[in-house]
This record gives C-alpha cells, structure tokens and sequence, in this order.
C-alpha cells in the first residue's frame, strides 16, 4: 500500500476556502498520497431516504434507516458506503480500524438486508459522490491554510449532529471557532 500521508483524519474547512462545495465542511480523509487523495464530506445529510435513491434489483421492499449523505461535488452520481466495524473482504477498503468504505453494490445490499441495526446512521452512512484531490493539490490548500487537519474521531463523526460537527471538530484541536477569522492561519 501506498504511503497514506494525513490519511485517515479529518480535514476542517477555514472560512477563506472560498469553495462553497466546502463551506465548514468537515472531511473525512480516506486517501492520501502522492497520486493524490480522497474522502467524503461528513456533516451534510441530504434529506432523502436510500430507498427512494438506490436502483437496486432487485428493488427494496421495504424502508431502511440507512442515511444519504453529500460526499463531495466529484461524481455525485457514485454511491460510497463507510461502515463502521464492517469486515474488510474483497468488497471492501479498510480506511482505519473499525471503518471500512465500499461502492460495491453487493456489499451495499449486503448491508441493508443484514441486521437492521448496520443501517442506523451511528454505523453506515451512503455517501453521493466523494471529495477527491489530483497529486499534489490538498498539500497546496493545506500549506495555503485552506483546511486544518484533526486526528480521526470516529465516535464523533458518527453521533455528533451534522450542524454541530465543525465547531466541535475545531474545538477538539483547543481552537475556539470565534477565532478563525476568514485569511490564513488562526487569529
């Protein structure tokens, strides 16, 4: 495997990234590496149920509690699943210990009509599309103070509120988020 350089942790977005794609965005950085990196944005719910989007046949028959999440602008027609305490087999990418992702639609029906409680949103989240990287580019924002870079928290990512989750991500670094003015660096 490839050296996996910030990979995984959790990419912040400060105010000056003036992409609105990442408006106080909170990344959870899968890849990372010199053919560049990937990962999906954590704290943006889209506010439609995996049955009404999911195109799998045979179709779902009934309702399933796993949530649809705004990954990043790349590929949004993509579906990616990260699970939390998922087996890592051939359908599978470990991302950390404890968290494997997947856009296999085997592992994705693989999920849903297992135990009910794999889909809650504290264990499985579906992501459309992915936040991605080419070589080279994430080391530019991250040395121009486009982001800050947080060890990986996964009890926080998956119980912390989506609205809650920047600030509490910024707070976890001893940051107060009052404190981030909108040029490079923490004020």
């Amino acid at each position: 495997m490839p050296d996996e350089g910030l990979a995984p942790s959790l990419l912040l977005a400060m105010p000056q990234l003036d992409d609105p794609n990442f408006n106080r965005a909170v990344v959870l950085l899968c890849r990372h590496n010199d053919e560049g990196a990937l990962g999906f944005i954590v704290n943006r719910p889209v506010h439609v149920s995996a049955k009404e989007l999911l195109a799998l046949d045979p179709p779902l028959a009934t309702e399933t509690p796993l949530t649809v999440w705004e990954g990043g602008p790349v590929s949004q027609e993509r579906g990616w699943l990260l699970c939390r305490d998922g087996a890592v087999d051939s359908g599978t990418l470990e991302v950390c210990a404890g968290l494997v992702m997947s856009s296999s639609p085997t592992v994705l029906r693989r999920v849903i009509d297992g135990d009910p409680r794999n889909c809650e949103p504290d264990r499985s989240r579906l992501f459309l599309g992915y936040s991605g990287w080419g070589p080279g580019q994430l080391d530019h924002e991250l040395a121009a103070a486009a982001w800050l870079n947080a060890p990986i928290d996964l009890d926080m990512v998956f119980t912390t509120p989506p609205d809650d989750l920047w600030e509490r991500a910024i707070r976890s670094l001893g940051v107060e988020p009052t404190a981030i003015a909108p040029a490079p660096g923490i004020h």
